[in-house]
């Protein structure tokens, strides 16, 4: 009834599908909402797919007629943030969204806290942010456990395409702290 083409398959498991190349529609928002999502890349320029997020953003804006683009920069430049220059995202952090986005395994050369540096298989299992700083949490092959890597001492990754193991991120790494919330579209709704 929207228009969007569906695939159907037959059989057992059978059900329907939305086509590969299938983008959808384009979503009003308000210049308010515009706004929200302006501030809120702006404000994390180390999250994990920031680059995907900036696309979004343009794209979003395109589609706004030019008065809705006028309210939404002109909300979002009411909003003054003191930023850490040095607070870009470290440039092999895309290869690890890619990499949990995939569910594949990346090589990796880390640095520990003393400059000391060992080439590792990890699985990323999922970002964190904490004290400050971006965190990908992945089982380590050298280890054999999960660990916490920093992504600005990730020197160097190299993408794979082995297959992560079913692990679930709990019993891996615990629950998390009551006051770490994933970020989901439900915690706007949290109250």
């Amino acid at each position: 009834a929207s228009g969007v083409p569906l695939m159907a398959f037959e059989g057992r498991g059978g059900g329907y599908q939305m086509l590969p190349q299938t983008h959808l529609s384009p979503v009003p928002l308000t210049a308010g909402e515009a706004a929200a999502v302006v501030i809120a890349l702006a404000s994390q320029p180390q999250m994990p797919y920031n680059t995907e997020g900036l696309s979004a953003l343009n794209k979003m804006y395109a589609a706004m007629t030019p008065e809705q683009r006028a309210m939404a920069d002109d909300a979002a430049s009411r909003v003054w943030m003191r930023t850490d220059a040095s607070a870009q995202r470290p440039p092999n952090a895309a290869v690890l969204d890619d990499a949990l986005r995939r569910k594949v395994a990346v090589k990796i050369a880390y640095a520990d806290a003393d400059g000391n540096e060992t080439r590792r298989l990890i699985e990323p299992m999922a970002f964190a942010r904490t004290g400050g700083h971006w965190y990908c949490l992945a089982w380590c092959h050298l280890r054999g456990d999960g660990r916490w890597f920093r992504l600005d001492r990730v020197r160097r990754a190299w993408p794979t395409n082995t297959p992560c193991e079913r692990r679930d991120l709990k019993d891996v790494f615990g629950e998390p702290p009551p006051d770490a919330m994933p970020a989901t579209r439900a915690l706007g709704t949290q109250g």
